[in-house]
């Protein structure tokens, strides 16, 4: 990165922010505190020019990097869980954020770890999976909120899909509690309506923008939205020199706590993007499941599990999980077929060989 006169720190906040703006000897030149709209961002910064600009990753952090950057300034967007100086700080306010974001960015840029915002348009395409989600969320809320409520009349609504919900539910629910919950089942049938028209979006985004997502669904237990959320959330497979860096960019990389003789794996970091490590797990969980096909990645797993210890089974489904999010940065980055018995035909032939 090139060296700037002008370095400022933005701490952005949810109406207006702050920033700090120091000299090249690192001096204060100003404080000011602005309105955090398109407005008020791009009348500020349109003073200065070609600028090192730190923000913290934040909810307007992607809209604000791109309009800033667009306007021909550099813009750093800091890891929050890296900067500990400001997330601990004893001194927190506005003011001193902005203006640490900036010393930080004068001494050295790499001490903000700073992340890259996918581009707009893919951030929109994933818009659209993030609320399928929420929609999903609220649905299933509703469904065991209306079970509950008939099992504590007497009656029990049985096993079904939850797009069959509405019409059993009518059909097994007592009288008296009809007219009360008829709004709340009719709202779940509204929903599953919206889930389905937001299924039809993901198929026409991924066959017209995304056709790759198909390479990824080779694996069993991986579905369209699994694939497409994946690609959307790393957007570029290339920044990766290495598959095996995916999982902890996921968040699916165990923790660590060296020291001396001493060298505990504890839980995962969970740094990654929280939507996708639980479709992975999800995927994870089919794989190891009573329905997953036979595969090197399912018999990986499950002599993980035969290990034994306390919650085996969950760190096995983890383990396939990140195993997974690697094979598939392998096949997007290749688009090659994927060969679900690999491993166990390397084996065979390798016996044949020694044999």
């Amino acid at each position: 990165m090139e060296d700037h006169s002008t370095i400022i720190g933005l701490d952005l906040g949810d109406r207006y922010s702050n920033y700090c703006v120091l000299n090249g000897d690192g001096e204060i030149v100003e404080e000011v505190r602005i309105r955090t709209t398109v407005q008020g961002i791009s009348k500020a910064f349109s003073r200065y020019q070609c600028a090192r600009i730190a923000m913290e990753v934040g909810t307007h952090s992607p809209w604000v990097s791109r309009l800033v950057s667009g306007m021909g300034h550099e813009v750093l967007v800091a890891n929050a869980r890296k900067v500990r100086l400001i997330c601990q700080s004893d001194k927190k306010n506005d003011s001193l954020d902005a203006q640490t974001l900036a010393r930080l960015a004068r001494v050295d840029w790499r001490l903000l770890a700073p992340i890259e915002h996918r581009g707009e348009q893919a951030q929109l395409d994933l818009a659209v999976i993030r609320v399928r989600d929420a929609v999903v969320a609220s649905r299933t809320k509703l469904i065991n909120h209306v079970r509950g409520m008939v099992k504590s009349f007497g009656g029990r609504i049985s096993k079904c899909s939850a797009e069959a919900f509405c019409s059993r539910a009518l059909e097994e629910m007592p009288g008296e509690l009809r007219e009360t919950l008829w709004p709340v089942v009719k709202t779940i049938g509204d929903l599953s309506r919206q889930i389905r028209g937001y299924d039809r979006q993901i198929e026409a985004m991924a066959e017209q923008r995304y056709p790759e997502a198909r390479v990824l669904t080779q694996i069993s237990g991986v579905g369209l939205l699994t694939a497409l959320a994946y690609m959307l959330v790393l957007e570029d497979p290339h920044r990766f020199k290495k598959s095996r860096s995916v999982g902890a960019y996921l968040g699916l990389r165990p923790r660590m706590n060296q020291s001396g003789q001493r060298d505990r794996q504890l839980r995962i970091t969970k740094a990654g993007d929280e939507l996708l490590r639980r479709f992975l797990v999800g995927s994870g969980q089919y794989i190891l499941g009573p329905f997953g096909p036979d595969c090197d990645l399912r018999r990986w797993g499950l002599a993980l599990a035969a290990r034994g210890g306390k919650n085996a089974k969950k760190r096995a489904v983890v383990a396939v999980a990140r195993k997974l999010s690697v094979l598939l940065h392998r096949l997007w980055v290749t688009g090659e077929v994927y060969e679900s018995f690999r491993v166990a035909r390397h084996e065979v032939l390798m016996g044949n060989l020694n044999g």
